[in-house]
């Protein structure tokens, strides 16, 4: 039986100089690749392009129409197009051209006109023989009649699949903003250069890079700067725009200027296609250079697909917003070219892009693009790659397959760590438990909570008042009471865990483990990247980095973009270990009773490499004199036995009860030469008569129990103490300030004393007196919040006074708190 589509198609190839066959795409393959060839098709790209300006945008040209005719014939028989993907495009030209022409003389005339615009004259090849046979065939009723072969297709046309449909397919049409994609999966011949492109444009050279380069422009990509420029600018006036754009350099100045375009005349600020198309075309050129398999081209081009549809309602958008983008990143403003660019994709009746741009993606597609993009993420250092790259975007082009880091690279993380933190590859990763801080955390959260419900210490103290500023930043906690506070610490230690990393100087195993404990703690306090986000900007509005601009704008980029990393991480924790110890409250209690004598204690002592104990033991030496475990147990023993507090009771107290034998004393050690032990001994029995800073008046405890603390601190990183030992000094510390004091501002008044009265004779005196009392107040009153911890913890002892936070990052021990 014959097929009327094929015989109705074969005569029209007749016209195109082809032998009468009742099979059009019988050609030889290779033949049909050098006819393509040598009509400017190389690729299937091209031919797809053909294919869209056959049909025009209102009446197509009938060459224009004969002449897909023909593509499409040697495409099938090239294996370019799978059949059912022929005889579909076959029916879509041949319903076109009978719905067009109402008769054959009338498609053949046209035909003619058009072959003479062209410049043809009769008998310059077989055209005018071909069209006579086929009028002759006609009119005698042979072949495939015009009326018949249009009603016939009338019946056919419907449900006519000319581009990629089936389910994970569709994501493909939108590489049509490149070259459409006719047919997949992709091969080598669909792009035949891709490999030099790769290369050239992007240089990328490997299948790792090329996933990370994709992971990348889902992620973060060009966007994201343009985002954060865009956003400043915004709230600056015209002299800082010109300002901004004068600091601009060579190329960038090209961009610049398109930018303030942008924003002068209210442009959209949205460029996001020109990453999330950029994508689905990179996706392309892994498939056809064979880095990446069919599954995982599918579902990046789907993620890309997925991403534009949550930020783009239609196709027009999409366009104007890549134009943008485009725009930007070549320093010339495109806009003005949509319409000669895009009207064929937006316009043309064939068009992949003909359907609504929401239905593109079913949800099984959509899911299963997500859970694999999500499976790119899983391993933990992703958590760290996407906290450190707030501070560092660079690092954001790094997700993915682990590629080696380069040397500069891990020179510039190895001094970080050096100059930065002292950190050294010798201590091992271990030592990178000092900056995972729980218990500052704590402080933060219990701060907040106190400061929400108009409970935090008074701003009045024995030592004086904070300034205007602290204070404000202390109330303004009260911001922070719905998030908790883990974030705040946890992204620093991000930052050096990812610096240790690059540095390619600790055990990688035990880095992994790190990575995978900071997943687990940060899963526990946030059940989600929105919740994460929102924490992180709340507590960087409150507490910015010194002189560093506060990292709020870039937190909300991550919150507010769909591709962003924290979206796609995996928020499932294998176990619940944090990266370092949580300590007790009673515990950092007990270790806040160092106070200001040394600086807050926000984790648990650890013992320190070799490097770092050399510089312990030489401040334990020179200030105490002590050499080793047995000295500085039996010299803790001796602080909290009896201290300095017993030679202030033994040898100066005794001159409060008879003032006439103390000025006596006084007398006669200043009338003679003293040596440096009476000179001191002078200056003591001097505070004594004075009663200076209360002296005569206070306990004296608080500064034994400093000292106490402070050396059981070093005695712990030096390894002299183990943790038995370290805690049952604590402990015991603990019970004696809770014996002698009823409050921290007790506890202040005492350690200020006995700081004050056994400082030794120095010309410094006034000054480190005056820095102490300056940190006394701000331990006191929370102002600044970071000083130090009395402000969010009950003395030893003392009735309950703190709020509970709302939630349950505190410290174990807490009988306030839920756990």
């Amino acid at each position: 039986m014959v097929d009327p589509l094929n015989a109705w198609w074969a005569q029209q190839l007749v016209l195109c100089d082809w032998a009468f066959e009742p099979e059009p795409i019988a050609v030889e393959a290779d033949a049909a690749v050098s006819r393509l060839a040598a009509l400017g098709i190389a690729e299937r790209g091209e031919l797809g392009w053909r294919l869209i300006e056959a049909f025009g945008i209102k009446t197509p040209e009938p060459a224009a129409l004969l002449s897909a005719l023909e593509l499409v014939a040697l495409a099938g028989a090239a294996g370019w197009l799978p059949e059912p993907r022929v005889r579909d495009w076959v029916l879509r030209l041949a319903d076109e051209i009978t719905r067009d022409y109402a008769n054959l003389d009338a498609w053949l005339e046209a035909l003619r006109q058009a072959r003479g615009v062209e410049g043809w004259v009769r008998g310059d090849d077989g055209f005018w023989e071909a069209c006579e046979a086929l009028s002759i065939l006609e009119h005698d009723g042979e072949g495939i009649a015009w009326d018949f072969i249009a009603e016939w297709v009338a019946r056919q046309r419907k449900d006519l699949t000319l581009w990629p449909n089936e389910p994970g397919e569709r994501a493909w049409r939108l590489r049509a903003a490149f070259a459409p994609v006719l047919a997949v999966p992709a091969v080598p011949g669909d792009w035949l250069d891709a490999g030099r492109w790769l290369h050239e444009f992007w240089q990328i050279g490997s299948r790792e890079e090329l996933i990370q380069s994709l992971l990348w422009l889902a992620g973060q990509g060009d966007r994201q700067g343009w985002d954060l420029d865009a956003f400043r600018l915004l709230s600056e006036d015209s002299a800082a725009h010109r300002e901004w754009q004068e600091g601009l350099a060579g190329t960038e100045r090209g961009y610049g200027q398109v930018m303030l375009a942008f924003l002068e005349k209210g442009e959209p600020l949205e460029w996001a296609a020109w990453d999330w198309l950029r994508l689905i075309d990179l996706a392309w050129a892994g498939a056809c250079v064979g880095w990446l398999d069919d599954v995982e081209a599918r579902d990046f081009a789907t993620h890309g697909a997925d991403l534009i549809q949550r930020r783009y309602s239609d196709w027009s958008a999409l366009v104007r917003a890549y134009q943008r983008g485009r725009s930007l990143f070549e320093g010339r403003d495109r806009l003005d070219e949509v319409k000669a660019d895009w009207q064929l994709l937006l316009q043309s009746s064939v068009s992949p892009w003909k359907g609504a741009l929401q239905e593109l993606l079913g949800h099984e597609e959509r899911d299963a693009s997500r859970q694999a993009i999500a499976a790119w993420r899983r391993p933990a250092r992703h958590w760290v790659l996407a906290l450190a790259s707030v501070r560092e975007p660079e690092l954001g082009t790094r997700q993915g397959p682990m590629t080696a880091v380069s040397a500069e690279r891990r020179h510039d993380a190895l001094r970080y760590l050096d100059e930065t933190l002292g950190l050294h590859p010798d201590e091992g990763a271990g030592a990178l438990a000092r900056y995972w801080l729980p218990a500052q955390a704590h402080h933060l959260n219990q701060l907040a909570a106190d400061a929400a419900h108009d409970a935090l210490p008074r701003a009045e103290t024995p030592f004086g008042r904070p300034e205007t500023a602290d204070l404000a930043s202390l109330k303004a906690l009260r911001q922070g009471s719905r998030y908790a506070a883990t974030i705040h610490m946890a992204e620093k230690y991000a930052f050096y865990l990812q610096m240790a990393m690059d540095s390619e100087g600790f055990e990688a195993a035990e880095l992994d483990d790190l990575a995978e404990a900071l997943r687990g703690a940060l899963c526990r306090f946030y059940p989600d990247a929105r919740r994460l986000l929102d924490a992180w900007a709340h507590w960087e509005a409150l507490l910015p980095e010194g002189e560093q601009p506060p990292l709020v704008a870039e937190i909300r980029w991550h919150l507010e973009d769909p591709g962003s990393p924290f979206h796609w991480l995996d928020w499932h924790a294998v176990q619940w270990n944090e990266p370092g110890p949580r300590p007790t409250l009673s515990r950092f209690t007990a270790m806040a009773l160092v106070g200001p004598l040394n600086s807050a204690a926000w984790s648990e002592p650890h013992v320190e490499s070799e490097r770092e104990a050399a510089s312990i033991r030489e401040w334990v030496d020179g200030h105490y004199s002590l050499h080793g475990r047995a000295e500085l147990t039996e010299f803790l023993d001796f602080l909290l036995e009896a201290g300095d507090r017993q030679e202030y009771q033994i040898n100066y107290a005794p001159y409060t009860l008879n003032a006439q034998r103390l000025a006596s004393e006084i007398a006669m050690l200043e009338s003679g030469d003293c040596s440096e032990e009476d000179r001191n001994h002078l200056l003591r029995l001097q505070r004594v008569r004075d009663n200076e800073d209360g002296c005569n008046e206070l306990d004296l405890t608080a500064w034994d129990l400093a000292q106490v603390v402070d050396l059981a601190i070093a005695g712990r990183q030096l390894g002299w103490l183990d943790a038995g030992a370290f805690s049952a000094i604590l402990e015991r510390a603990h019970s004696l300030a809770a014996a002698h004091y009823g409050g921290w501002e007790a506890y202040a008044q005492g350690l200020y004393a006995g700081f004050s009265f056994f400082m030794g004779d120095t010309p410094e005196r006034d000054g480190f007196l005056a820095g102490f009392r300056q940190a006394l107040v701000a331990w006191l009153s929370g102002a600044p919040p970071l000083a130090g911890p009395w402000a969010s913890l009950d003395f030893p002892g003392a009735r309950p006074r703190h709020w509970a936070p709302m939630h349950i990052d505190t410290l174990p021990g807490d009988t306030r708190t839920l756990h």
